[in-house]
Parts: C-alpha cells; sequence; structure tokens
C-alpha cells in the first residue's frame, strides 16, 4: 500500500482523538441487511452516532449507506467516515461462476475482469471493502470453501490472488475501485477432516511452500487488508497468532495495511481453550496483530479496560487506528464521505449489458469437459432432447454460495432450460427428482421423455447451500436420488449427457462408467445456462481445465497432484509389490487429476527441447513444444509446464507446475510454445526456513495436463 502522503493528516487527527474515539475505529458490526453468521448485537446505529464504530458490513445500496454515512459524519464530534464492507466473493448482481470455476479457465486476464467489474457493481452503491480474495489453498473437496478459492496449486493460486486483487482495487483514489481483503490468514484450508473450522496443524515447511506464497503474492499487488482465519494452528487460534500476523505479515513481508478478524473470531477464541474470557481474547488478538473485531464486540467492551490495566498499549491502538485511518484517506472519504453513495450510477451500472455478456464469457470459460465417449458432444441441431434433472430449470442454485445480492432480480438469471429456449432447441423437459430427499414420483415422466428423445441431457448436482460457509460433506457423491435416476434413464438406451453444478469435486466413479458425456459447470452465475447451451452445442469448445483433483471416493483424500513419495512408492519396481505404499481396493491415481480437461478438437504435442540442459544463477533455459490441432474444430489448449527437484535438503513433490500458456488454435494449426525457466522457479523453504535453490538435477514435461511422466532433464550449477 501507499504510504506517506496522508500522514500528517492521521498525526493530527489521532491528536484530537479520545480513548473511546480511537478504540471506535477498531469495532465493526454489521448492519443486519444481511445475516452472515450470528448475531450478537443489534444497536450498531446507537454506537454510529456514538462515534464506537469504525466500519459496517452487510449494508448495501446507494441510499442506505449515504443514511449511515451520514451519521458518522454529521453526528459525532470528529465526523470519521465509516468504512462500508461486503462480500462480493464472485460478483455483487451480476454474478460470475465461483471462484474455484473461474481458476479451471486459467484465464488470468478474464479474472482480473470479472473482479473490476464486481468492484464497478459494488462500489456504486456506497461499499468501499470487500472481503475477498480468498486465496486459500486446498485439497480436501469434502471443505465446503474450496468453492471460493482457486484450487490446490500454490503457483496458480498465487497468480489468481494477485489479479483479483489487482481487478478489485486498481487505482484506490478512484471512486469505482474497492479495497481488497485477503482471507483467511493462514492456512484454513488444511482443516482436519475437510470439516470447516476445524484445527490445523502442519510444519513451517508446508506452511511456507504450500499455503503462504499466495498471501505473499496478494501483499505484493498491493492488498489493502487481510483477514484472520477462523482455525488454529498448530495450538494457536489464527486471530491471536503473533508468528502469523506479527512476524511473518509485518516484520518480514512489510504489511502496512491492516488486519480485521472473521465473524466473532475473537470471541471464539474462548471455545478453543485460549482465552479465559473475551477480555482476556481481545488482549490476545489485539497485541497478536488483529486491528479490527469483526461483530464481536469484544474491543468495544473491554478494551479500555484492558489498556488501564496495562494489558493493552495505547502505542498498539494508535498503530491499529493509524492503519485504518490510512485506508479511509486513500479512498477519499475524508475529502467526500458520500463519494461512493450514488444512485445514478447504481442504476447505470448494475446488470449493465456489457456486465451480463462478460458473465456468459466467464462461465463458458470456466467449463470443464470431463468425459466425451463416442463424441456424444457437441450436439447435433436436429436432435430431439430430454432434458432432464433437479438443476436443470433452476435460477436459484445456479449462483453458488456466496452470491451477494444476485437471488434480488431473478430477470436476469438465465437457467439451463432458458438458455435451451433461447436457441430455439427441440427439447422436452422433466425434473425427475429433487436435489435432496424427495421421491421418486418423477422418474416415470422423465423416463417417457427421454425414450421419445434423441439424446438425455441430464442437469444435476448439489443445492447451492451445500458448498461454501460451513458446508463440509462426508459423502461427496451426488445427492438424493439423482443416481437412481441416471440409472432408470440409462435402461432406455439414449445417450446421457450429465451437466454437473457443483462447488466442489464429487466422486464420479460410477457416473463415469454410466453416462456418454460428462460436463463439470461448477455454479456457473447469472448467465449460466447460456454457457451451459454454448458448450453443449458448440457455440463455444470448451477449454477449462481442473484446478482441483478429482478423488475415485472419499477415502482417497486428501489427494492432490504434487504430493510427495514415499520410502515404498507403488509407481516404480518392487521386488515384492504387496508392500508399497496403495490401497488393497483403489488405485492410487485420481478420477480425474489437475491440469485435465477435454475439448471438441484433438491436441497433438511434439517432443519437448531444451536450448541446454544446464542452468545457473545467470542463466536461464528455454523448453519450447509444437502443439497442433489435429481435430476438427478450432479450441484453446492450456500447455502446461511441471518440474521436479530430483533430490533436495528436504523431501520435494513428485512434480510442481512452473508455468502455463492458454493459446487459441485453428484446426490443423501448429504453434510453438516457450517456456523460460529462471532459478526463481526452483526455490523453496528449507528446514531452516531459508528460501532458496540447491544444485542438482531436476526433471521437467509439457503437457495438457499433470499426469504425464518426465521427457527432459537438466540441472542446476553454481
Amino acid at each position: 500500500m501507499i504510504q506517506g502522503s496522508h500522514e500528517s493528516k492521521i498525526d493530527t487527527l489521532l491528536s484530537k482523538m479520545t480513548l473511546d474515539e480511537k478504540i471506535g475505529q477498531t469495532v465493526m458490526y454489521s448492519s443486519g441487511m444481511d445475516i452472515t453468521g450470528p448475531v450478537l448485537d443489534k444497536n450498531y446505529k446507537n454506537y454510529i452516532k456514538n462515534g464506537q464504530v469504525g466500519a459496517v458490513f452487510n449494508a448495501t445500496g446507494a441510499a442506505y449507506t449515504r443514511k449511515l454515512q451520514k451519521m458518522a459524519v454529521e453526528e459525532t464530534r470528529l465526523g470519521i467516515p465509516l468504512l462500508f464492507g461486503y462480500d462480493v466473493i464472485h460478483g455483487y448482481k451480476t454474478i460470475f461462476p465461483i471462484p474455484l470455476a473461474e481458476s479451471c479457465s486459467w484465464d488470468l486476464g478474464l479474472m482480473e475482469q470479472t473482479a473490476r467489474t464486481a468492484a464497478l457493481e459494488c462500489t456504486a452503491v456506497g461499499l468501499h471493502w470487500t472481503f475477498a480474495p480468498m486465496v486459500d489453498i486446498s485439497r480436501d473437496p469434502r471443505w465446503g470453501r474450496v468453492s471460493e478459492g482457486a484450487g490446490e496449486d500454490t503457483y496458480l493460486g498465487s497468480l489468481i490472488a494477485k489479479v483479483r486483487v489487482k481487478g478489485f482495487q486498481g487505482n484506490l483514489s478512484d471512486n469505482n475501485t474497492v479495497l481488497a481483503c485477503v482471507k483467511h490468514f493462514a492456512a484454513y484450508g488444511a482443516a482436519q477432516g475437510g470439516r470447516d473450522y476445524h484445527t490445523v496443524d502442519m510444519s513451517e515447511t508446508m506452511l511456507r511452500n504450500v499455503y503462504l506464497p499466495p498471501f505473499k503474492a496478494a501483499l505484493d499487488e498491493g492488498a489493502a487488508t487481510f483477514m484472520t482465519a477462523f482455525n488454529e494452528l498448530n495450538g494457536i487460534p489464527a486471530t491471536g497468532n503473533k508468528f502469523l500476523f506479527e512476524d511473518i505479515l509485518r516484520k518480514e513481508w512489510g504489511f502496512n495495511g491492516f488486519v480485521v478478524t472473521d465473524y466473532t473470531a475473537i470471541n471464539e477464541m474462548v471455545a478453543h481453550g485460549y482465552a479465559r474470557d473475551l477480555k482476556h481474547a481481545g488482549e490476545l488478538a489485539f497485541n497478536a496483530g488483529s486491528d479490527m473485531d469483526m461483530q464481536g464486540g469484544v474491543y468495544k467492551n473491554h478494551m479500555k479496560q484492558s489498556i488501564e490495566e496495562g494489558k493493552i498499549e495505547v502505542e498498539r491502538l494508535d498503530e491499529a487506528v493509524r492503519d485504518i485511518l490510512r485506508m479511509k484517506f486513500e479512498l477519499g472519504l475524508f475529502d467526500d464521505p458520500y463519494r461512493y453513495c450514488d444512485e445514478t450510477k447504481e442504476e447505470k451500472l448494475i446488470l449493465s449489458k456489457a456486465h451480463l455478456k462478460l458473465a456468459r464469457e466467464a462461465a463458458r470459460k470456466s467449463i470443464v469437459l470431463l468425459k466425451n465417449e463416442n463424441k456424444a458432444l457437441p450436439i447435433d441441431n436436429s436432435k430431439k432432447i430430454a432434458l432432464i434433472g433437479p438443476l436443470a430449470d433452476d435460477q436459484d442454485h445456479i449462483l453458488g454460495s456466496w452470491a451477494a445480492h444476485g437471488h434480488k432480480n431473478t430477470d436476469a438469471i438465465v437457467s439451463v432450460k432458458e438458455g435451451f429456449e433461447a436457441r430455439a432447441i427441440n427439447f422436452e423437459y422433466a425434473k425427475g427428482c429433487d436435489i435432496i430427499g424427495g421421491d421418486k414420483s418423477g422418474f416415470n415422466k422423465a423416463k417417457a421423455i427421454a425414450k421419445a428423445s434423441d439424446v438425455v441431457v441430464m442437469v444435476m448436482g448439489e443445492a447451492e447451500s451445500m458448498s461454501g460457509e460451513a458446508a463440509s460433506r462426508t459423502n461427496i457423491n451426488l445427492p438424493g436420488h439423482q443416481q437412481a435416476l441416471i440409472a432408470e434413464i440409462k435402461k432406455t438406451g439414449k445417450p446421457i449427457i450429465l451437466v454437473l453444478m457443483s462447488g466442489r469435486p464429487l466422486d464420479l466413479s460410477w457416473e463415469n462408467e454410466t453416462v456418454d458425456a460428462i460436463v463439470e459447470a461448477w455454479f456457473p452465475g447469472t448467465r449460466g445456462g447460456h454457457a451451459i447451451a454454448d458448450v453443449l452445442y458448440g457455440v463455444y469448445n470448451p477449454s477449462g481445465k481442473l484446478t482441483v483433483t478429482f478423488p475415485r471416493n472419499v477415502g482417497q483424500i486428501p489427494i492432490f497432484y504434487n504430493q510427495k513419495n514415499t520410502g515404498r512408492p507403488a509407481d516404480v519396481e518392487n521386488p515384492d509389490p504387496r508392500y508399497v505404499s496403495k490401497y488393497l481396493d483403489v488405485d492410487n491415481s485420481p478420477l480425474y487429476p489437475f491440469g485435465y480437461g477435454l475439448s471438441y478438437t484433438t491436441f497433438k504435442y511434439g517432443d519437448t527441447t531444451l536450448d541446454t540442459n544446464i542452468l545457473t544463477l545467470n542463466s536461464t533455459i528455454t523448453a519450447s513444444v509444437t502443439i497442433t490441432n489435429t481435430g476438427d474444430y478450432d479450441g484453446e489448449e492450456i500447455v502446461q509446464l511441471y518440474i521436479k527437484d530430483v533430490v533436495g535438503s528436504i523431501t520435494r513433490p513428485v512434480k510442481e507446475l512452473k508455468g502455463f500458456q492458454k493459446i487459441f488454435l485453428k484446426k490443423g494449426e501448429t504453434k510453438q510454445v516457450d517456456f523460460i525457466i529462471k532459478v526463481n522457479d526452483l526455490k523453496f523453504y528449507n528446514h531452516q526456513m531459508e528460501f532458496n535453490c540447491e544444485p542438482g538435477d531436476y526433471e521437467l514435461f509439457i503437457a495438457g495436463s499433470s499426469n504425464h511422466k518426465f521427457t527432459n532433464k537438466f540441472s542446476f550449477e553454481l
């Protein structure tokens, strides 16, 4: 963040503030317009008028935020403006695909653009701050919040963190950019058992090599704020963890924005068994570096006493208030507190044609084709379709979790059925069954229209509430009677195309053996129905690739592409294959690996060549490959570079993504793709927490997914 231009003004303001007014800047309450957690106190308006609140969340709309801002500016002694925050995770009213889906586009420019568009809409309704991006790495699809992040890979996740921060924040002096809040610091995605809010216990090398880099990348892009995590890390709740916020974030990384807790996270340190009571919890959190208390009321109710008792230093409070005020100055709120409250702009920008067009494009690029047996897709326009499934005529779940105000204008939301209707497709529709529970009374109608059709399209998956926060699952199969309905339709002998909507990877082993084609549409957002129809009918050739591994069954979890070897790896020759690291009942390999995704065309990779086999501190290696579109359609391919450190001072992953390019090839076209390998690509944290690279041998391959063998070798020499 920029620092320096407002410091004298902040000094002057701080000198005028009472202790109570300073504490007030560290307090955040929800307006109650949206409920995103337990409501502990509804008196936020009185607190605003008394100068006891520095920020408000879940208050939206230009008129309403202006009303609340007026209280803070015109009815308090110093007139310090409020910050308004909201969970604009993947759009405000124009809802883009869930972040996990967008990551499968591997299109960094697109992700920056959707974040920028979300910022345009939310700032038009008075918001200054979004609680995004979530940059938690997760290797466990049972964890519901895998839907909010960029998947399992640190390298790709770091790049996505940067572009989303850039898209949200832009130039903070403009009134159409929004403060980013990078969350959840740290390692929240590694909760034991995939259970939300649960314990995290890991080595520091794992923390630094896998989970922290996306946060550092976001900070390097200028992220203004950070949010604490709900979990404990190695015995200490993140919200009271000095190692995270003081040692790493402030001292090591040089962060000078402010840290906000997650919803009532300070209070929850008592339940963790780490704090004796709320007052003690507040002291632990504030002294560890948590500058603002979200919704808990702990700082408001107890900090003054803690300061009087010497448990919190006034100097520490001044630091926190300074960082909070700086953001308000950066946003221009002291010059014009109402500059974001623009009802004319709100009317003009929300759900504009340009935004809806982008939503359709983002959804198309996020879709991943998982199976396409006997060229079942794309569908011939002359075919009669049976459109079946609980999500086929849906305008609710299609948006996914954290859909902000997306549900408040259903006219803009396009279901799959509406997408088919817009294309004048010859189809009949039957729901067949509910997502969860219900009965099988709709099976007969579904089976009847299937028999009368040429092709069956079944739109199935999760309810939006089955992923996201507090939505962990131990069974990640299709819920309810959906598998049973597929089995009945299978008896008709008609080709079945399964379109999935979900917020996580599902266990699709049975479906993979049963249906002809599988299209993972995730939760595609406002224009999802159009995007799905575009893909099914070949208007858009699917190009998405998985950023998270699909397991064969839940017993393989956690499963991820960049695992480490054991002393008895299963994929090498062994004198007795019984005694290797494997399962008795299923192969070690995933159902669908990281980086995997099909196209309607085919791509042939030539041999990879290196311009040299030696890398030094002052040189690079260029790895090159030619790729030819050998199929019948123009298409995009995501070309991926993987490297393996053969021997390290600590054990190293079996492979790591170190580069990718998304290219477009016309039918029959050939292109050469080059990757420049640098010393920084080989660096990692060793057991002494030194970030460096080590001389030795390395292997690499360039391919269309992570599921390939190494083809080339090189050495790094000092």
